[in-house]
């Protein structure tokens, strides 16, 4: 940006323009070092800029029931017991919705975890394979994360949010009572539920008329 080049100009002119340069004097530096030393104050601020955009405080440090998986230990869960339900969510620390869901996702495994229901996460920035295998977009174009899939026998049954034929992300609102009727659809479907396709569909939304005792 302009506010770092102007701090690299300014270094390089307190090198060479505030001191008079003396060839006899070994302490004194060469102008061919110029290019030297702007490309390494020019690695420095990238450097800097990079810690910034990736080293964001954890996403949640409360209490929860979930499992932290990488890029090889989430194939090998899935696989281990295929009666357990897995709920995965896909995240990126950099991203600012992620940050927003962390709390409410913990606050689901604190609820809902059991024998036969397990929540787990994976970094999705950091695990690109993981990412690419289970179609998970971490570009911010797509506003794809976080993105939570269902699996039941090993395979991927339910995603949201759900993708159009462009890779989108479908608009649809994180909470927990969105989530809820989700699930809540998917069961009155029961075990013949075929994976889900790309589609252009209607955010998901809280029927008015539905009593505590329905719920």
């Amino acid at each position: 940006c302009l506010s770092n080049r102007c701090l690299v100009s300014k270094l390089i002119q307190a090198i060479y323009h505030e001191k008079p340069l003396n060839e006899d004097c070994p302490l004194c530096p060469k102008p061919e070092r110029e290019v030297e030393i702007l490309m390494f104050l020019s690695a420095i601020v990238m450097m800097k800029n990079l810690f910034l955009m990736t080293c964001k405080p954890p996403l949640y440090m409360g209490p929860e029931y979930i499992k932290y998986f990488n890029d090889k230990t989430i194939d090998e869960e899935l696989e281990r017991d295929k009666r357990v339900t897995w709920i995965v969510e896909f995240f990126a620390n950099w991203s600012n919705d992620c940050q927003s869901f962390a709390p409410i996702y913990a606050d689901l495994s604190l609820k809902y975890n059991c024998t036969g229901l397990n929540f787990g996460t994976v970094d999705a920035g950091r695990y690109t394979d993981v990412s690419t295998r289970y179609k998970v977009s971490t570009s911010p174009l797509t506003n794809q994360l976080p993105t939570l899939i269902l699996f039941q026998g090993g395979k991927k049954v339910m995603r949201q949010p759900q993708t159009d034929k462009k890779g989108r992300a479908v608009s649809w609102t994180f909470s927990e009572e969105n989530l809820y009727q989700r699930a809540k659809k998917l069961s009155k479907a029961g075990d013949n539920i075929p994976e889900e396709q790309p589609v252009a569909s209607t955010p998901t939304t809280v029927s008015d008329g539905e009593s505590k005792k329905d719920k």
